[in-house]
């Protein structure tokens, strides 16, 4: 009994997640050049994970944004900078 409860916890957590990140990406597009230091929402090419950029508006760091919106930030662009 123990165990199947154990699996079905996993199991729940491992949808819930993954339906949170597609309607995350759905609803709204990587804007790089705007995440504070440590507010960065995925990897890039300088860190290993989200959290982890050390400078504020890095280039190749993202955040998600509400469609429509990221160009309209100072500094925000659709892709990575150099």
């Amino acid at each position: 009994m123990r165990n199947s409860i154990l699996v079905a916890s996993a199991l729940a957590t491992v949808l819930s997640l993954s339906a949170t990140a597609g309607a995350q990406a759905g609803d709204n597009e990587k804007c790089y050049g705007i995440a504070k230091a440590g507010k960065n929402d995925c990897q890039t090419v300088t860190h290993s994970c989200a959290g982890t950029s050390t400078t504020d508006a890095a280039g190749d760091s993202w955040i998600y944004v509400p469609k429509g919106t990221c160009e309209k930030v100072v500094g925000g662009s659709l892709e990575p900078k150099a």
